[in-house]
């Protein structure tokens, strides 16, 4: 096994995982300290080390709130369940897991990005335990990034010290030094640099989305894999702060921090700022910098400039749900007046077809952000055929309390981590986490899902979704074919975006 690799900064040593088979390397640093005078700049080069760095414990954690247990929160319940979990500024390092014996063996490769909005989340949360997905024969890398005010703010004067560079997107470009370290390294831990999977959750998937649709990122990656990645849903398309607006907001948190430029805010401690900025209130997300983001990627996509690699989307049933909020008939007809305008007549339709009671109708005319902007990408795709898409809906009984496929539930499944979770989970939920693995795996190894299941018998197959057959795949308590989706509210939808936002 190979616990000990030579990488570009010196020798790290791993420890084995619970499957012996699999070495784990936790907190390798792949970009300097972003502290100081790197605060809010690119991140930089990382410095060589002497001897051997012990890569045995996870780093600390970017700088974030930490709730703890909270019973009414069901996110601090499900994962973020330590409020001692350590964290600082210093925080880019990745997590490699390797099932190789030997660096020749040239393994795929697949490169996590966690979600949490961009203001929290962590590699060492316990549900992406890399070793599941290391056990089927490819090379699983978490990395690490800065979150909110540290990981995207804008100001004129980081602007100016970056006149020909990013400026903005802090953390994304962290995203993009892994990315690259991977290359550059990965081969070293039994990897092949040239077949690269980048994936992601929530707002891990919205960074994915905008790797995926940046000139900078092209190449680096062969594939992609986006859960519930924001960049496409209606709620999250209005459209990236520009620069400059992203610059004003700056400014006016200076002004809140009581610091006259920039060198006194380096100066600040790190929990000072941030504190400062909960208490500013202002969320701090992507930027359309014009370097990194060089649009919002509803339009780059509908242009077709975007990496047109092979993808995987989908979303969970019961996610970013939006209902129509109304008491009457009229107060419904009223509400799809002032939401579709000319169109409002055949929304109607669908969620009166058979039924004059307003709770029907309400539940009928619901929609989910993520299914809309996953199916707006894929019926465009359909038509462009610029790349092969895979579509899916994560939709099984999930038990205990908060139950339902709500947002993140997928990930124990993805990474086969059930038994780390308190929920009650039986044998079909087994079952399926491990078909869910496998066809995560597949996709990274050939850019293809498909395959055989453990006991050698084909899995269900999962077809791309295409004009001629939409198809999406359902994993409800066993993974087959969604005999309802997409629905023809959600055809009207995306018909309705696309007229709205000019899209043939």
């Amino acid at each position: 096994m190979l616990r000990r690799v030579i990488t570009e900064n010196g020798i790290v040593e791993g420890l084995p995982a619970s499957d012996p088979r699999i070495t784990v390397f936790k907190g390798i640093p792949f970009a300097a300290p972003p502290v100081g005078n790197l605060r809010w700049k690119p991140p930089q080069p990382c410095k060589n080390w002497e001897g051997v760095y012990k890569a045995y414990t996870f780093a600390p954690i970017s700088i974030q709130t930490t709730p703890g247990l909270d019973p009414d929160n069901i996110y601090t319940k499900e994962w973020h369940v330590d409020p001692n979990v350590p964290m600082s500024e210093d925080c880019l390092y990745l997590n490699v897991w390797t099932p190789a014996r030997h660096p020749e063996e040239k393994l795929p490769v697949m490169i996590w990005f966690f979600g949490g909005g961009l203001q929290v989340g962590y590699t060492s949360e316990m549900e992406f335990d890399g070793e599941r997905i290391a056990r089927r024969g490819i090379v699983f890398v978490s990395v690490n990034y800065r979150l909110n005010v540290f990981g995207f703010f804008a100001h004129p004067e980081i602007s100016e010290e970056n006149k020909d560079g990013p400026k903005a997107n802090f953390g994304l470009l962290d995203q993009l030094a892994g990315i690259e370290w991977v290359r550059r390294n990965i081969a070293a831990f039994g990897g092949d640099p040239n077949n690269i999977t980048i994936f992601g959750q929530s707002a891990g998937g919205g960074c994915v989305t905008a790797h995926v649709t940046s000139p900078i990122s092209k190449g680096l990656f062969q594939k992609a894999i986006i859960q519930s990645g924001g960049g496409f849903a209606p709620r999250f398309n209005q459209g990236y702060p520009s620069l400059s607006e992203a610059e004003k907001m700056g400014e006016e948190f200076f002004k809140f921090l009581g610091v006259k430029n920039l060198d006194e805010a380096r100066n600040l401690d790190a929990r000072v700022i941030f504190e400062k900025s909960e208490e500013f209130g202002y969320r701090w997300g992507f930027v359309k910098d014009g370097v990194y983001i060089v649009d919002d990627p509803v339009k780059l996509i509908m242009k077709g400039n975007w990496h047109k690699i092979p993808l995987i989307m989908g979303h969970t049933a019961n996610e970013f749900i939006e209902k129509p909020n109304v008491d009457t008939i009229e107060e419904f007809k009223e509400y799809a007046y002032k939401k579709f305008g000319e169109d409002a007549e055949e929304y109607i339709k669908l969620c009166t077809e058979g039924t004059n009671d307003i709770a029907q109708i309400k539940e009928k005319g619901k929609i989910n952000m993520f299914e809309i902007g996953n199916l707006m990408w894929c019926e465009h795709n359909a038509k462009t055929k610029d790349a092969t898409i895979y579509c899916y809906c994560f939709e099984p009984e999930i038990p205990g309390d908060d139950a339902g496929a709500f947002h993140s539930s997928e990930l124990w499944f993805v990474f086969e981590t059930l038994a780390k979770c308190w929920r009650p989970f039986v044998g079909k939920h087994y079952d399926l986490a491990r078909q869910m693995c496998n066809y995560w795996t597949n996709f990274a190894k050939k850019g293809d899902p498909n395959g055989l299941d453990a006991d050698g018998t084909p899995m269900p197959e999962w077809r791309p979704y295409t004009k001629e057959e939409p198809f999406i795949m359902l994993f409800g308590d066993k993974p087959c074919k969604d005999p309802n989706r997409p629905t023809k509210l959600m055809k009207f939808m995306v018909n309705h975006l696309f007229k709205k936002l000019n899209i043939e």
